[in-house]
């Protein structure tokens, strides 16, 4: 097959990024930052394009705009964690293989413009080059759009897709729930799903926390463990809430 030009792949990009747009909700104005944001070293070398036009100025911008965004959202979330927790919790999200996560689930990766040597080595799937495009499609995003697209952006392509077991791994609930418990002699605990609705591949569940058999606090979550864990947060900030 006949390398494409420069203005074809550009022109193909243009269409898939469109289309792309309008299936996620966001409007755009200059359509020339996100081919940037999509633009690989390679590509760029390829078609000897000035050095500065590939993605990694806008790279090193999404970083500071995901943290950021990250960030309130798990102030906003977690009201009763720490700073180490919240630190710990979004480097499991503002990470490489998280981004790379997120980036597939959207499919972003198709829009990458390579260099013809990087695409034929499998460039295109390769974790670093499709988190930094992700990256860099945010921060074009911001720069475009402002701050407020990139959260209605994370809402839709990070927030519903991160691990809640994962996170709850960070910080263990049930556990301090347990040593807390434990600690001041109040006596047994123990856990029931109060509730389970929806169906099976969106279901929600209700736990309760009982202590000596009376529920103390209750959570939702989409698994049995995350309901419990939510249980147990509530119950644990409550308790620390009237000493």
């Amino acid at each position: 097959m006949a390398k494409l030009s420069k203005e074809a792949l550009v022109r193909v990009f243009r269409e898939r990024f469109d289309e792309k747009m309008k299936e996620l909700g966001l409007s755009y104005n200059q359509i020339e930052i996100y081919q940037q944001a999509f633009s690989h070293s390679s590509f760029i070398n390829d078609f000897n394009m000035p050095r500065l036009m590939h993605n990694e100025r806008l790279e090193f911008l999404g970083d500071a705009v995901l943290e950021l965004t990250v960030s309130r959202y798990l102030y906003d979330e977690y009201p009763h964690l720490p700073e180490g927790n919240l630190t710990k919790m979004r480097a499991t999200i503002v990470c490489e293989p998280s981004l790379v996560i997120f980036a597939t689930n959207i499919d972003l990766n198709p829009l990458i413009l390579l260099g013809n040597g990087e695409e034929k080595t499998g460039g295109r799937t390769r974790p670093a080059l499709v988190s930094d495009a992700f990256e860099a499609f945010v921060g074009a995003l911001y720069l475009d759009q402002g701050l407020e697209a990139v959260r209605q952006f994370a809402e839709y392509a990070i927030f519903p897709h991160i691990e809640d077991e994962t996170l709850m791994g960070v910080v263990d609930f049930k556990t301090k729930l347990q040593e807390y418990i434990h600690q001041h002699h109040l006596g047994a605990l123990s856990y029931r799903i109060a509730k389970e609705e929806g169906p099976a591949h969106n279901k929600q569940f209700t736990s309760q926390v009982l202590l000596n058999g009376k529920a103390i606090a209750k959570g939702d979550g989409r698994t049995k463990k995350e309901s419990e864990q939510k249980a147990a947060e509530r119950a644990y900030v409550k308790m620390n809430d009237k000493e």
